[in-house]
């Protein structure tokens, strides 16, 4: 009887220790005048990977989100890229498409908060991914904040394509096969880290208007009305806006 529970014990106490337990996604939607306003507890309505791992030493902890944005958007003359949360889903998690860690040789890991190289690193590249992303294209920061840097299949519901809102208010939809208009550019870098140009860096990317069915900041006309995308390519999110962006959008 005691090596049983002994055993129980010990098998118990592995489960506490190693399978993290966050809780259930809550979040809430709600219209306050002029605004919609999304808040949650930072918890996914999916698995996330078992941080920390490698490539990402933060550990995920639950937080008390709220984004509120224009429900009635309306496009400004110039785009604005100033939200580097340039969204929010349905179940309340940030969207975060870009990094801030950039090429420097001088950095053991090869690379670090210093722009001075002007190549800033991409989270997920045609030849793998970084930062110790998962498998929904998301990882946690140093708060313990859990982000996507691309779209997750578990952002999809059925009957809708809409999984979420950008920062100035315009929804966010995924449908498959839509081609981004930004293109991996020709030849190599004339800079350090030197080598061709595959996606490894934002700077690989050029916009080639008209080259896609999409404009620089991911957007389209949808059912008549101009939305932004998700999509499986480059830039896998809208990184700049052509709405009024909300402060919210500019905390994290």
């Amino acid at each position: 009887m005691k090596t049983f529970l002994f055993n129980f014990l010990f098998l118990f106490s592995i489960h506490i220790i190693f399978v993290p337990v966050y809780g259930e996604n809550k979040v809430a939607i709600i219209n306050y005048g002029k605004e919609k306003c999304i808040s949650s507890n930072g918890i996914p309505n999916h698995k996330i990977g078992n941080f920390p791992t490698r490539g990402n030493p933060h550990k995920f902890k639950p937080q008390n989100i709220k984004f509120c944005f224009s429900l009635f958007p309306q496009r400004l003359p110039n785009v604005s890229y100033k939200a580097r949360v340039s969204g929010v889903t349905l179940t309340g998690i940030p969207i975060r498409p870009s990094t801030v860690d950039w090429f420097d040789p001088n950095s053991r890991r090869g690379h670090s908060k210093n722009p001075s190289s002007g190549w800033n690193l991409e989270a997920i590249s045609p030849n793998k991914k970084i930062f110790g992303l998962d498998a929904n294209n998301a990882h946690v920061d140093k708060r313990g904040l859990y982000h996507y840097h691309g779209v997750s299949k578990n952002l999809l519901t059925k009957g809708s394509s809409l999984i979420g809102y950008a920062a100035d208010g315009f929804e966010i939809h995924y449908k498959k096969n839509l081609e981004t208009s930004y293109r991996i550019k020709n030849g190599e870098r004339s800079t350090p880290p030197f080598g061709k140009h595959d996606g490894s860096y934002k700077e690989d990317y050029e916009y080639v208007k008209g080259s896609g069915d999409l404009d620089e900041c991911n957007g389209g006309i949808l059912l008549g009305k101009y939305v932004y995308f998700a999509t499986g390519n480059f830039p896998f999110f809208p990184r700049c806006h052509w709405g009024r962006v909300s402060r919210d959008f500019l905390k994290l």
